[in-house]
Parts: structure tokens; sequence; C-alpha cells
């Protein structure tokens, strides 16, 4: 049975398990970082706001996650000191950085009523058993959201995509990345779904 719950909800005790299912989700966004998914989680586990996580939970275990935010919600709050506990000094200094500029801060576009969905991401061996859709299908029907938005999806990303567009998002913005070639990816598609 997959039960789907925020991550305060769950507390403290699921916070590991929750970042270990965003890291090795990840894993090879966080590579230059570090190979190690558990030094990785050491260094990020802090810095998640646990109300902005939605985490589906099969047979007690964090199976599946997704952030939501609206407006000007955040859903990290990394600190510096920790990072580079964990990563060293360049490493940790880069990844904060990287942290800060990507992933903080609204979008242009954000605002009441229109929920960002992010780091949508299931555990490897609970790939392909329906998870992400029952969380996803969770999302979608939380009553304070009119609008919903998924950013920058790896246009290699076809699991993802096809699991989306399933679910009645369309594509809304295809953003081209440069060095594609050596990214592995040519474009991050946005895509967004209005209630009826």
């Amino acid at each position: 049975m997959i039960e789907v719950k925020r991550g305060d909800e769950l507390g403290e005790p699921y916070r590991r398990g929750i970042t270990e299912v965003l890291v090795r989700g990840f894993a090879e966004d966080f590579a230059y970082f570090s190979d190690d998914s558990r030094v990785l989680t050491d260094a990020f586990e802090h810095m998640l706001l646990l109300d902005r996580f939605y985490v589906a939970v099969v047979d007690g275990e964090p199976a599946a996650i997704a952030s939501v935010t609206e407006g000007t919600q955040e859903c990290f709050a990394p600190r510096w000191d920790r990072i580079r506990q964990h990563l060293g000094p360049v490493h940790g200094t880069m990844s904060y950085l990287i942290v800060r500029s990507q992933f903080l801060g609204a979008y242009d576009g954000a605002r009441a009523g229109l929920a960002e969905i992010g780091f949508v991401t299931t555990a490897p061996r609970f790939q392909g058993r329906g998870v992400a859709t029952a969380l996803m299908r969770h999302l979608m029907a939380l009553p304070e959201y009119e609008e919903y938005v998924l950013r920058d999806i790896k246009d290699t990303n076809a699991p993802a995509l096809g699991l989306y567009t399933k679910l009645g998002f369309a594509e809304s913005v295809r953003r081209p990345v440069r060095f594609a070639k050596r990214a592995g990816f040519a474009a991050y598609v946005s895509m967004s779904l209005a209630r009826d």
C-alpha cells in the first residue's frame, strides 16, 4: 500500500530516508561533488524543509518524494558550514553556491495558487510500481492549488516526461542547454497543468 504524507507529518525520524531518496534520484547531478551517496546524504539532510516535501511511503519506508512550493516559498535552507563539513572546502563551497543560485528564490511567474512541483524522484527499488503516479495524483488533488508547474526536466528523462504527459501536463517551455553534447541532453522542459 502506498501512503502519501508531508515530510513534517512523518517527522525527523524520516529526514535521512527522504534525503537518501533525493540523493539517489539525482545522483548523476550530484556526482561532481561526490559519488558516495552516504556523504551526499550527510551533507544535504540538514537543508530539507520537511513541510515542503511530500513523501510516498511503502511499508514504512520513503519510496518517492516531491517538493511543493508556492510563490516565494523555499524547499531548502542550506547551511554553508554543514555542507563544507561533509564535502570539503572546495566542493562544499561550490555545492552551497549552486544550491543557493539554482534552487532558491522564486521564479518569474510564481504566484499564489500556482504550485511548483520539484525534485520528483523514486527510490530505485520502488521504480515501476506506480509510486510516482500515486504521489503525483495526491499532489494534483491538493485543494489549495489551481495550477501546477514542473520546471527544468531534462529532455532525455523519458519516464518522467511520459508520466507527466499521462497525468495531463503539457509542455510550456523548452530551454536549450549550452554545451548539450557534454551535458548529455539538449534542453530543459517545463510543463504545466491548470485545474478545470
